[in-house]
């Protein structure tokens, strides 16, 4: 059956007009442009979360787009993915690169938690920030872990086990250090051991840490309290999510190094695509 949205895409993320409804048909894989076999071809980035003017962080990325295309040379064709669209299979499986931007509770946990699982299972670099931490975690430990009935408090207030709980304290609007571990992806990003990020959040995690480190996944940034931070996949191409939001540092104009990274990520992968389109 046809795609009836294959004709209709999302718009680019720096587009003023508003998003439709239609669910977007995934990219075709990138290529480089006629008569230059060796130019870096576009890489397309996947934002998924409910798009709104409300949401600080949805503002702030056009800046960030325009930022590290004049100062990193780094262009990303960006197109937001509704999360009850990110539920449709394949809905990301086009992309370069997938950022599950803040603005929780979503219209669909299914559909973040699919986004966030297709990029897990198949090597596409991934950010999540704020809300996209938290649901990179409950992705997880359900479809890692086996904790198939653990919940999210925002979403699910009657659930018998949470993983994702309201914070002892408030993070929204505040700003607090995060210290980061050596060795660690953070670590080789930030340049340091403790950096001061800003937040706007009121849910982290709480249980079953020890068995999402048991199956592999790394928290690797801790607040001054030792509550997790920072959360990444070892082993993965890209894989980092933070509960603070790296998208909110400064003005706009100097994208945080957690967000060069993922750019960075994205134009690897859509140059390994298309080599590999070639060589087929």
């Amino acid at each position: 059956m046809t795609n009836p949205a294959a004709s209709h895409p999302h718009p680019p993320a720096s587009s003023t007009r508003q998003v439709p409804s239609a669910p977007l048909a995934p990219p075709a894989s990138p290529t480089p442009s006629a008569g230059s076999p060796s130019a870096v071809p576009t890489a397309r980035i996947a934002l998924v979360g409910d798009r709104s003017r409300n949401v600080v962080s949805h503002t702030r990325l056009p800046l960030l787009l325009d930022a590290l295309a004049d100062r990193d040379r780094l262009v990303l064709d960006a197109y937001w993915i509704p999360s009850e669209d990110a539920e449709l299979p394949g809905a990301v499986s086009g992309f370069d690169a997938v950022w599950v931007v803040p603005g929780s509770p979503y219209r669909s946990e299914a559909g973040v938690l699919a986004a966030v699982r297709t990029a897990r299972e198949e090597g596409i670099p991934f950010l999540g920030t704020c809300g996209g931490f938290q649901h990179a975690l409950l992705e997880f430990a359900r479809d890692v872990c086996g904790l198939t009935r653990v919940a999210h408090a925002e979403n699910d207030p009657g659930a018998d086990d949470y993983l994702i709980e309201p914070l002892a304290c408030s993070l929204v609007g505040h700003e607090a250090a995060v210290t980061v571990e050596p060795g660690s992806l953070a670590h080789s990003l930030i340049g340091s051991g403790r950096t001061v990020e800003r937040y706007f959040c009121a849910y982290g995690p709480s249980r079953h840490l020890d068995t999402l480190r048991a199956h592999g996944l790394r928290f690797s940034g801790h607040d001054e309290d030792g509550n997790v931070r920072v959360a990444e996949l070892p082993g993965h191409p890209f894989f980092l999510a933070t509960l603070f939001q790296p998208e909110l540092a400064g003005d706009g104009s100097q994208p945080h190094p957690i967000v060069r990274a993922l750019a960075r990520a994205a134009v690897t992968h859509a140059a390994t695509v298309t080599r590999a389109g070639r060589s087929a």
